[in-house]
C-alpha cells in the first residue's frame, strides 16, 4: 500500500521496536494526530484463538464507560406496543414492514439494528443485507430481545458491538482523539476486560498475543501486553 508523505513522517517518530505502555501510548497517539477532524481511535488485538472454529469465536458487547464520541443511529425492528417503548428510549426508527422492504431496497442509514423475538421470522431474511454490513440482529449481540428499551439506551449511549475477524483479530472503534487521555485508558481498559471475560473454554494457550493502537489516519502504535493485563489486576 502506498503510504501519504504525512504517514510516513508520523510513522518514523514511532519506534517500531518498542512496546509502549498504555499511557505512553494514547500520549504518542494524540501528539501525532494532524488530520483536520476529529479521528477516532481504533483498538486492534490479536487473539490466540481459530476463528474457523465456531467454539472459538469470540464475539460480544462492550458498553464504553465514555461512549465512543459518536452519535448512533439505532433502528427497531418491532411491533406494538414495543414501538411505542422503542421510541421513548430514544431509536431513531422503529417500525417492521416499512423498514424490512427500505432495506431490501438499499437503506442502511443505521449503526445498530434491534429486534424482538416474535419478528424474527420476517426480519431472518434480511440477512443477507444487513449481514455484510454487521447489522444484522443477533441473540448473543443482545439485538434480539424485547427489553428494547435498555438496549436502545445502551446503543444510543456508546455500546459496541465486536467479534473476531477470520484471522483472529478484533478490531474496535474506543473514542476520539479528542477524549482526555484518561478517558481513552478506561475505555481501552473496559474492552480488554470484556474481551477476558468471554475466553473461549476451548481456547488453549495463549489468548492475548497482542495489543495495538492507532487514529484513524495514523500509524499503529504497539502496546505492552504484559503491561496493559498487569493494569487491569
Amino acid at each position: 500500500m502506498k503510504r501519504s508523505k504525512r504517514y510516513k513522517e508520523l510513522a518514523e517518530k514511532i519506534d517500531r521496536e518498542k512496546q509502549y505502555s498504555l499511557s505512553e501510548g494514547i500520549k504518542l497517539l494524540k501528539s501525532n494526530a494532524s488530520a483536520k477532524f476529529d479521528e477516532s481511535v481504533e483498538v486492534a488485538v490479536n487473539l490466540g484463538v481459530d476463528p474457523k472454529k465456531s467454539d472459538q469465536m469470540v464475539r460480544g458487547t462492550v458498553s464504553f464507560p465514555h461512549g465512543i464520541g459518536k452519535e448512533i443511529k439505532v433502528l427497531v425492528l418491532c411491533k406494538p406496543p414495543k414501538d411505542k417503548e422503542a421510541k421513548e428510549a430514544g431509536a431513531d426508527f422503529v417500525g417492521l414492514e416499512d423498514y424490512i422492504k427500505k432495506i431490501e431496497q438499499g437503506w442502511s442509514d443505521v449503526d445498530a439494528v434491534v429486534a424482538t423475538p416474535d419478528v424474527m421470522k420476517d426480519v431472518g431474511k434480511l440477512g443477507r443485507y444487513l449481514g455484510r454490513k454487521g447489522l444484522m440482529p443477533n441473540p448473543k449481540a443482545g439485538t434480539v430481545t424485547f427489553d428494547v428499551a435498555n438496549v436502545v439506551k445502551q446503543l444510543k449511549a456508546g455500546r459496541v458491538e465486536f467479534r473476531t475477524d477470520r484471522y483472529g483479530i478484533i478490531h474496535t472503534v474506543v473514542g476520539k482523539i479528542s477524549f482526555p487521555e484518561q478517558h481513552l485508558i478506561e475505555n481501552i481498559k473496559e474492552l480488554i476486560e470484556q474481551i477476558i471475560r468471554l475466553k473461549p473454554a476451548s481456547s488453549k494457550g495463549q489468548y492475548i498475543k497482542s495489543i495495538a493502537i492507532s487514529s484513524t489516519m495514523g500509524p499503529g502504535i504497539k502496546l505492552d501486553k504484559a503491561q496493559v493485563l498487569e493494569e487491569l489486576r
